[in-house]
């Protein structure tokens, strides 16, 4: 389960409110950030001084060589507008709203298939609810919670499909779908194109008849439950198919977050050809080396969310404001982006829109090694240890050189 810490250990899978609490707060305790945290602030716009320090809404609040955005990917929950929601006699929850929800021989109707879906079935299912529906408008790629299964997947360095792609396809089919083959995607819809959900039990509380996944468009709520078109397998969104009532007690819309937005940055790391996802290891926009958006411009992938990555994009752009000649300009972080799209070409996705923890470890070794003043910071920009050794060469080189770049740590000369 996510870690977004190496110190962090959670007592379950998914772990609760409390627990998250807990550990975050012991963090910021640890590395003494109470001084450094100011709350109820309101990001309105980032922006930078003559010098080109950076300002976060005013300078009241001082003046910084880099930025951080870490608002992620999931903000206020989405929750459609569907007919007849007054009519239905239960009640109706958000997925991020169930816990503490007695739903005990209760039976659920869950709107959504993707990975709040699984979630809230998984929560069904430890309150004992009687039955879960999964109401999906389109199949999705479900693979076993297996660290050698899930590993294997994220090997695909070309971080797309590929003629080869049928072959994973083929065994999760047969050997982890097996009886369940008519929910598994259709082979128009690859593998490695979208966010797969990983779980291993759906499959077995599928069998059980504890819960069923229903292919469909949503009409209506009704009084007992929900309205439906059910669809067969091949049959496209608003295609025909058979009206049917799903009974239900409880209904929980599994329908994701709203995006948080990023508009607080510059208009400048927005602009054609390069928005997001398109920036420079797609966190950096290519007008800015000083700052990253960790985890923000994320759309889909096979690998981890953890902490090892978090770690690496963070000391990467330590390396850059410290380092004027590893900071690459402009001009060379659009044209990895360019050969980046390039290689994908023959993606089905935008070059950004996916890729395989592969992948991504393949464009940090590239980052690295592509430019031979990078050389003396891969210690530590991968394994996070090793800082004296480049901060004390950097310290001569600034010597040597006057200090000219070693203030101005937003312009970019390297490649």
């Amino acid at each position: 389960m996510y870690r977004f810490h190496p110190s962090v250990q959670w007592n379950r899978g998914y772990p609760d409110r409390q627990q998250i609490l807990s550990q975050v707060r012991q963090l910021w305790e640890r590395y003494g950030l109470k001084e450094r945290t100011r709350f109820n602030t309101k990001i309105d716009r980032v922006y930078q001084d003559e010098q080109g320090r950076w300002i976060v809404n005013d300078p009241s609040l001082g003046r910084f060589g880099g930025v951080i955005a870490a608002v992620g990917t999931c903000g206020a929950p989405k929750m459609p507008k569907i007919p007849g929601m007054d009519n239905f006699k239960g009640p109706i929850y958000h997925s991020s709203e169930l816990t503490g929800k007695d739903v005990k021989g209760k039976k659920l109707a869950i709107i959504g298939g993707g990975a709040s879906a699984v979630e809230a079935l998984e929560f069904a299912f430890t309150e004992d609810a009687a039955k879960a529906t999964i109401l999906s408008r389109s199949d999705k790629w479900i693979i076993p919670r297996n660290m050698v299964v899930d590993t294997l997947l994220s090997f695909n360095i070309f971080g797309q499909e590929t003629v080869l792609s049928f072959i994973p396809e083929f065994f999760l089919r047969k050997f982890f779908y097996r009886d369940l083959e008519d929910i598994a995607p259709d082979k128009s819809h690859g593998l490695f194109m979208e966010t797969p959900m990983v779980n291993s039990d759906v499959m077995d509380k599928l069998r059980e008849g504890r819960a069923e996944w229903v292919r469909c468009d949503i009409d209506e709520f009704v009084e007992s439950g929900i309205r439906v078109n059910r669809r067969a397998k091949g049959v496209p969104q608003g295609g025909p198919g058979h009206e049917e009532v799903i009974d239900a007690d409880i209904v929980v819309m599994a329908t994701g977050f709203k995006r948080p937005s990023l508009s607080f940055l510059p208009k400048d790391c927005f602009e054609e050809p390069y928005p997001p996802p398109n920036w420079y290891l797609q966190t950096f926009p290519p007008t800015h080396p000083s700052v990253s958006a960790i985890n923000c411009t994320y759309v889909n992938a096979i690998g981890t969310v953890g902490n090892w990555h978090i770690g690496i994009y963070t000391r990467i752009l330590l390396m850059f404001l410290m380092d004027p000649f590893s900071r690459p300009s402009p001009f060379w972080m659009q044209r990895w982006i360019d050969m980046t799209k390039t290689l994908k070409l023959t993606s089905p996705t935008g070059a950004f829109d996916f890729f395989t923890y592969l992948e991504l470890i393949w464009w940090f070794f590239f980052c690295v090694v592509i430019n031979p003043f990078r050389w003396k910071w891969a210690i530590f920009v991968f394994f996070g240890v090793g800082f004296g050794l480049p901060k004390l060469i950097v310290s001569q080189e600034e010597r040597i050189t006057n200090g000219n770049g070693y203030h101005a740590t937003d312009e970019g000369t390297s490649f």
